[in-house]
């Protein structure tokens, strides 16, 4: 029992979690390929994230392995994030710790997804039993050519794009 749930009830929640937190990434991430900071989609993407971190530690393990390193190194590239759009409000270098921080937030949570994905899907557990087969390895390296492209990008179109303030981009403006 976690949180006074079932095990099962609260795999479901943290698996819900976590993917409404990569699919607002996806969203946010858009956006910072289109040099546009969407608000709403921050704060969701933002908070989903942290929260299926500090919920992947609620599970019962025996020791600190490779998923707790995984939280942790999230957790602070989080913090990074936050601390880059809402104290230091994208100023100067702090627009490139945004966007780098935030689509390394999301690949994380990406890459664990793809973890998942060939240890839960059986058709994808056969391509790659143990994690080391090549289909496992080359899906991984293909997200993380993926991300690195889009970090590379997006760090370029949102450096030049007009700063907002954080809860900007969303709704239109009133006139």
């Amino acid at each position: 029992m976690v949180l006074g749930l079932s095990t099962a009830t609260f795999t479901l929640l943290h698996v819900i979690i976590s993917l409404i937190g990569i699919a607002s990434g996806l969203v946010v991430a858009g956006g910072l390929w289109r040099g546009k900071r969407l608000g709403y989609w921050t704060g969701l993407f933002l908070t989903t994230t942290i929260l299926t971190s500090v919920t992947g530690f609620m599970f019962h393990s025996t020791s600190f392995g490779p998923p707790h390193i995984v939280g942790v190194i999230s957790l602070v590239v989080l913090a990074l994030a936050l601390l880059a759009l809402y104290r230091h409000r994208l100023a100067g270098a702090w627009r490139r710790v945004y966007v780098t921080t935030a689509l390394l937030a999301l690949y994380l949570n990406c890459f664990v997804g793809v973890v998942q994905a060939f240890g839960k899907i059986p058709a994808l557990e056969k391509l790659a039993p143990t994690q080391s087969e090549a289909p496992f390895s080359v899906a991984q390296l293909a997200l993380l050519t993926l991300f690195v492209v889009l970090g590379i990008v997006s760090v370029r179109r949102f450096r030049s794009a007009p700063r907002e303030h954080p809860g900007a981009g969303d709704a239109p403006a009133s006139t």
